[in-house]
């Protein structure tokens, strides 16, 4: 009998990743992302990403781990159905965060904490999974890479105004926003802002480690609240894994590190990522992920 014809999928609202893995080969494909599931039209715009990156292949089986499956179980479950049809193939949809969760402890419990643009926590135990913060911006996503932009322009502001201590940052930011004054037309550009506001991060990270003090306290709030997010997901299991492009920057991983272990959480290496974690779902049916996971055939 000859081995399946399987499809990874990794679809984020900035692009969209694919692996095929079969006959023996290995193919990794990338697009264009989706706005999430749950936004307007989501189901539509998710299958213009991922269809295209599945042309001219015979699939027997597609994981998908999708931006907004979570807040959105009715258009997952749209999702797969439709892949199934329009591919033939068995389908399995879950949020982006479980796919991640998934591939990070290879279908065991424990904790994702993820530190990037944005910020969120999916902790899996034997009380069942629990997902704390990912709120966006506005409303929550603490400690993430936009909440250190923002944090970083209102030292900044405040400095400029005599209301707080000078910093740092204010030199740091001058290329790629300006000066004091250039910050709210630097705000309203038509870019993203989360995705922005997440570039200014590593300005604030580098100078909080050479001694910034300003700086210093916005990355030690930043851990406090990433520390809190991690424990709050699960009370059950010590196992963390912290994903996300904050936790590139060796200083602050070493840092964020130290406060998970002080609150008494034991940080263990990634076993894979969203990719590995989507194929996984699809094949097994016998996870602690299975009730966020949507299926179709």
């Amino acid at each position: 009998m000859s081995a399946k014809t399987t499809a990874s999928v990794d679809l984020g609202k900035s692009r969209c990743r694919v692996v095929i893995d079969g006959d023996g080969e290995r193919v990794a494909r990338a697009g264009v992302g989706a706005p999430g599931l749950a936004a307007a039209g989501g189901v539509e715009c998710a299958l213009e990403a991922i269809l295209p990156l599945l042309e001219g292949d015979r699939l027997d089986l597609i994981g998908v781990g999708a931006a907004g499956a979570w807040l959105a179980p009715h258009a997952a479950q749209e999702l797969s159905s439709r892949l199934a049809a329009a591919s033939g193939a068995a389908v399995a949809v879950a949020s982006d965060v479980v796919t991640a969760h998934a591939g990070a402890l290879a279908g065991a419990g424990g904790v994702l904490l993820i530190a990037g643009t944005g910020a969120a926590a999916l902790g899996v135990d034997a009380e069942g999974a629990r997902l704390v913060d990912g709120w966006g911006p506005e409303l929550g996503d603490f400690g993430s890479g936009s909440w250190l932009g923002r944090e970083a322009l209102r030292a900044v502001l405040r400095a400029d105004d005599a209301l707080g201590a000078r910093t740092a940052l204010t030199a740091a930011i001058a290329q790629p926003v300006g000066a004091p004054s250039d910050i709210q037309a630097w705000l309203a550009q038509r870019e993203p802002l989360p995705r922005r506001l997440a570039t200014l991060a590593p300005l604030v990270l580098d100078a909080a480690a050479d001694g910034d003090a300003v700086a210093g306290e916005i990355v030690a709030e930043a851990i406090r609240l990433l520390t809190a997010t991690a424990v709050a997901a699960s009370t059950r299991t010590v196992d963390v894994v912290i994903h996300g492009g904050l936790t590139d920057h060796a200083w602050f991983r070493a840092s964020l590190t130290s406060s998970l272990q002080t609150a008494g959480r034991t940080i263990v290496p990634a076993s894979g990522d969203a990719l590995d974690g989507a194929l996984l779902l699809a094949r097994r049916t016998d996870l602690p992920h299975e009730r966020f996971v949507h299926r179709a055939e």
